[in-house]
């Protein structure tokens, strides 16, 4: 099974939609959505829970009572504030580095672990979906992103030929561990300044990692002179661009309907990225 992430150097530049249109036009594939922070592909693509499991991918300090002599080295050590000086554990401040225990001279002090959200797998009529919440304040998103793909290898079935991957924005470590070991990426981005700039970063980050990129530049017809210069730093570069999707208007209300480009009955748009498919296709081969 092929593993094609859809990412993009910030939020809002259509990378959603494109794997949601993508759902239902390829074959044989899952679905998984990595942006763990703000999921939103679940809203365009509807299914029955199969499973849903707490995820623990962090550790807070305990402090036993009965074995706490009160010396005070836990809290003179801590830098996170996350001990007082009545030597009661703040979780919300604790980072889970384990420096209380190791200064604790009677074995008072150990890490439990702490959960920070929920993954989630779904049966739906596109394919198997996996997807996750981390919770408000949790830490460890990159972590999580790697128990949604590892979700899709535990469902994945002999006849699966595609992982369509909803990437996170932008170039942290949810991103990493969205594209790693990925067979390529597609960067979605606008045709703006900040957009080309974003594109470049995210770009820069596949290279790192050495994965195969390609680009769709999404709304391109909006401004045609930056879309040309995403198109030359691409030539130069050797990213070939393998989708230009025309700005439409109906899109708005198509998303505010939960429908898809397809389901909207707005060709221009479900058309382009069915050619954008059709060009990766040719590429990958």
């Amino acid at each position: 099974m092929k593993h094609i992430v859809f990412i993009s150097g910030k939020g809002g530049t259509g990378k959603s939609t494109v794997v949601a249109e993508l759902s239902l036009l390829v074959k044989d594939k899952m679905l998984a959505d990595c942006d763990v922070d703000a999921p939103n592909l679940h809203l365009l693509v509807k299914g029955d829970r199969l499973v849903t499991s707490d995820y623990y991918g962090a550790s807070c300090a305990k402090i036993d009572a009965e074995l706490c002599i009160g010396c005070g080295l836990c809290w003179a050590t801590c830098r996170f504030g996350a001990i007082d000086e009545r030597l009661n554990v703040l979780s919300m401040k604790c980072e889970g580095c384990g420096a209380c225990e190791l200064v604790c001279p009677n074995g008072a002090i150990t890490l439990a672990e702490v959960k920070t959200g929920e993954t989630y797998v779904d049966a739906t009529d596109r394919g198997t979906f996996s997807h996750a919440q981390l919770d408000p304040g949790a830490e460890g998103s990159g972590k999580l992103v790697t128990e949604v793909r590892k979700n899709l290898s535990s469902f994945c079935c002999n006849h699966e030929q595609w992982a369509l991957i909803d990437g996170s924005p932008g170039t942290g470590c949810q991103v990493i561990s969205s594209i790693t070991g990925a067979d390529a990426v597609v960067a979605v981005c606008e045709p703006t300044l900040s957009g080309r700039s974003d594109l470049e970063r995210v770009l820069g980050v596949s290279h790192h990692f050495g994965i195969p990129a390609y680009v769709c530049i999404n709304k391109c017809d909006l401004n045609p002179e930056v879309a040309e210069q995403i198109e030359e730093f691409c030539r130069e570069k050797e990213y070939p661009v393998i989708g230009r999707i025309p700005f439409e208007p109906g899109i708005i209300d198509a998303l505010r309907q939960l429908k898809t480009p397809m389901e909207a009955g707005l060709t221009s748009v479900s058309e382009e990225i069915a050619s954008m498919w059709d060009s990766l296709m040719n590429e990958l081969s």
